[in-house]
């Protein structure tokens, strides 16, 4: 029964962060461009930061990734991917952080 409630909320998780219109998808995708986040990161290789396609990949099993998805880009981040540190973007707000989280998330290798 513990495997069957895990299994269960694990593929909740899943399907939250699959729940991304192709609007969502395109402002999404333009406010990346427009904040900056696409001079380090990309949909599918690594750049500075690590490739979209696989921060969803590493989380794809954890509930909690959107919110701690969005606690990384709103304060930035040190040493999940490398030294190189990700730097806060505090400018942005709960609606905005939440929606680039939920994007990074749904895309696919």
């Amino acid at each position: 029964m513990r495997y069957l409630i895990l299994s269960l909320l694990l593929l909740s998780g899943l399907a939250q962060a699959a729940e991304i219109t192709a609007a969502e998808q395109a402002s999404a995708k333009e406010l990346a461009q427009a904040t900056g986040c696409l001079s380090c990161h990309s949909l599918s290789e690594k750049i500075v930061g690590p490739a979209y396609a696989n921060v969803a990949e590493k989380y794809k099993a954890d509930p909690d990734a959107a919110s701690g998805l969005v606690q990384s880009i709103q304060y930035g981040s040190k040493g999940k991917w490398g030294r190189i540190p990700m730097p806060a973007h505090s400018q942005l707000s709960a609606d905005e952080l939440k929606l680039l989280a939920n994007w990074v998330l749904s895309i696919k290798k």
